[in-house]
C-alpha cells in the first residue's frame, strides 16, 4: 500500500477492528497491529497517526501491555482512547487510578470545542464509557478538553506535541459525535488528505496482480459468496483465460442460488475465465445421511468440499497460484500480522495437499466486509450478488435441525426464498444485519383445508449486528410477519407453522447449528 496511513495499537480492546473501519469510512487507509510492534517497524511505516485502543487492564499493574515512552516523541500525532489515553497520561507521568465513580453506557460530556479534536462538536454531547479506571491529573503540559461530573479527565491533549486522549470511545455509534471527531484527529491534527478510495484501489490490485501472475495459471474455488466472487472478478480482470474457478455446488444452497452463480461467472455470463461447476448435491446428502449432531455435520461438509476440489485440481494439473477470499478481519483474527489461515467452511475450505501450486494470492487481505462489498460494485459484479444475505459455509446444513435430506432442503429454500422477497418488498433488507428461513425438527398437529396436518414448523430469524459479535432480533413490522406466515404455509409443502425468534446474541448464536 501506498496510500497514507493510520496505525492502530491493539492493546486488547474489543473495538479494535471498529477503529480502523471507522478511520478507513473516513477515506484514510487504517492497520490493525498488536502492541508489540517494534518502534523501529512504526518509523519505517511512517503513519499519518497512531491511535492506543482500550483494553481491560489497568496501566498501573506490572503485567499490563504498555508501550515505551519513545513512541510519544516521533512527532507523529497519537490518539489515545479509554485504556490508550490512561497509558498516554501514565507514560508521560500522569496519575491513574481506580475511579471513586466507574462510568459505563451512555454519558454525557462537556467539551472544549476550541480544541482541533472537537472542532464542530457540541459543548456538551453523549459518549459512550466503560471504565473502572481513570486519570486522576493530567501530565505536565497538558490541557483538559473535557469532563464529566464523575470524570476530570475525559479528554485532555498536548497539541504542540500533537498527543490527544478521550476516555471515551469515539468509534462506537452510541458517541453521538464520535466520526466527527475522528474525522477532526485524521484531517485537522494528522493533516490527512484522504487517499483512501476504492475505485483507486481495484485499479491498483488488477495491476499488481497482473504483473505478480505473469503468464502464470491461477486456480480459484468459488463459493459465490461475496468475498469468493469480488477475488474472482478481480483476478478475471487482471489475467482473464488463465485463471479456472471451481464452483462446488453441494446441494445446501439458496434457492436458485447455484444457477445464480453460473448466469455470473459461467460461460454465458460476463466474465472471460474458465468455470467448472461440480453438482455434488447427492454425494454431499449421502454423506449426511442419519447425521444429527451440529459440528459432525459441518466437519463432514468441510472435508468432503476438500476432496471435491482435489478432485477437479487433479484434473486441471499444476498451478502456479491458488486465490483465496481472505479479508482484513480474518487477518486480524488470526493474530494480526501473521499469515492467514484458509477458513475451514468456505473459500477453499483447507489447502489440499495435492494441489500443486506456488503461491496464495490474496487480493482482499487489506478489506473489511463493506469494503469488499465497495470493490464488487467498482468491478461491475450485479447488486444482488454483492449484497447478499451473510451465508455460512456449510449452507442450509446448519439451518436444518437434525438430519439433512433433500426434502428438507427444499422446504427450507422454498421458505427462505419467501421470508427474503417478502423482506425486500417491504423495503427491510438494507436495514438488518441478517435474515433467514430455518427448518427446525419439530413436527406438531395442524389443519389445513378441514384435514388433520402432522407438519414441520419453520423458524424465522431476523437480527441486528454490526460485527456479528452480538446481535438483538429485530423488530419486524407484524404486517410482513403475518405475510410471510400465510404463503409459507400454503405454498411450501409439509410446513403448517411458522414461528419468529426472539433471541438476540448472546445468549443464542445467529445461526441455528
Amino acid at each position: 500500500m501506498n496510500n497514507e496511513t493510520v496505525i492502530v495499537l491493539d492493546f486488547g480492546g474489543q473495538y479494535n477492528q471498529l477503529i480502523a473501519r471507522r478511520v478507513r469510512e473516513c477515506n484514510v487507509y487504517c492497520e490493525v497491529h498488536p502492541y508489540t510492534l517494534s518502534l523501529e517497524k512504526i518509523k519505517e511505516m511512517n503513519p499519518k497517526g497512531i491511535i492506543f485502543t482500550g483494553g481491560p487492564n489497568s496501566v498501573y499493574d506490572e503485567e499490563s501491555p504498555r508501550y515505551e515512552r519513545a513512541i510519544l516523541e516521533l512527532g507523529i500525532p497519537v490518539l489515545g482512547i479509554c485504556y490508550g489515553s490512561q497509558l498516554m497520561a501514565y507514560l508521560l507521568d500522569g496519575k491513574v487510578a481506580t475511579a471513586p465513580v466507574s462510568e459505563y453506557g451512555k454519558t454525557e460530556v462537556e467539551v472544549d470545542s476550541s480544541s482541533k479534536l472537537f472542532d464542530g462538536v457540541q459543548k456538551s454531547t453523549i459518549c459512550w464509557m466503560s471504565h473502572t479506571d481513570y486519570i486522576a491529573t493530567a501530565p505536565e503540559g497538558f490541557k483538559i478538553t473535557a469532563t464529566t461530573p464523575v470524570c476530570p479527565v475525559a479528554a485532555m491533549e498536548n497539541e504542540e506535541k500533537k498527543l490527544y486522549a478521550v476516555q471515551f470511545h469515539p468509534e462506537v455509534l452510541h458517541t453521538q459525535e464520535g466520526s466527527k471527531m475522528l474525522h477532526n484527529f485524521l484531517y485537522n491534527v494528522c493533516e490527512c488528505t484522504g487517499d483512501w478510495k476504492m475505485d483507486s484501489f481495484v485499479e491498483k490490485s488488477i495491476e499488481a496482480i497482473r504483473e505478480k501472475v505473469g503468464d502464470g495459471k491461477v486456480l480459484c474455488a468459488l463459493s459465490g459468496g461475496v468475498d469468493s466472487s469480488v477475488a474472482a472478478v478481480m483476478l478475471s480482470k487482471a489475467v482473464g483465460k488463465q485463471l479456472t474457478c471451481v464452483f462446488v455446488d453441494h446441494g445446501l444452497l439458496r434457492k436458485n442460488e447455484g444457477d445464480e452463480v453460473e448466469a455470473v461467472f459461467g460461460p454465458n455470463g460476463n466474465y472471460d475465465l474458465n468455470f467448472i461447476r461440480v453438482n455434488a448435491q447427492e454425494r454431499f446428502y449421502n454423506k449426511l445421511a442419519g447425521k444429527t449432531e451440529p459440528e459432525e455435520k459441518r466437519k463432514i461438509i468441510g472435508e468432503e468440499f476438500i476432496r471435491v476440489f482435489e478432485e477437479e485440481a487433479k484434473k486441471i494439473g499444476a498451478v502456479d497460484f491458488l486465490v483465496q477470499g481472505t479479508i482484513y478481519p480474518d487477518v486480524i483474527e488470526s493474530g494480526l500480522g501473521k499469515s492467514a489461515v484458509i477458513k475451514s467452511h468456505h473459500n477453499v475450505g483447507g489447502l489440499p495437499e495435492c494441489v500443486d501450486f506456488k503461491e496464495i494470492i490474496e487480493p482482499l487481505r487489506d478489506l473489511f466486509k463493506d469494503e469488499v462489498r465497495k470493490a464488487g460494485l467498482e468491478l461491475g459484479i450485479p447488486e444482488y450478488l454483492v449484497f447478499r444475505q451473510p451465508f455460512p459455509g456449510p449452507g442450509l446444513a446448519v439451518r436444518i435441525i437434525g438430519e439433512v435430506t433433500a426434502e428438507k432442503v427444499k422446504i427450507v429454500q422454498e421458505a427462505d426464498a419467501i421470508y427474503r422477497e417478502e423482506i425486500e418488498k417491504a423495503g427491510l433488507s438494507r436495514n438488518i444485519g441478517q435474515y433467514f428461513a430455518a427448518l427446525t425438527n419439530m413436527r406438531s398437529v395442524g389443519v389445513m383445508g378441514d384435514f388433520r396436518t402432522y407438519d414441520y414448523a419453520v423458524a424465522l430469524r431476523a437480527v441486528l449486528t454490526s460485527d456479528f459479535m452480538t446481535a438483538e432480533a429485530a423488530e419486524i413490522p407484524w404486517e410482513v410477519l403475518s405475510k410471510v406466515t400465510t404463503r409459507i404455509v400454503n405454498e411450501v409443502k409439509h410446513v403448517n407453522r411458522v414461528m419468529y425468534d426472539c433471541t438476540g446474541k448472546p445468549p443464542a448464536t445467529i445461526e441455528f447449528e
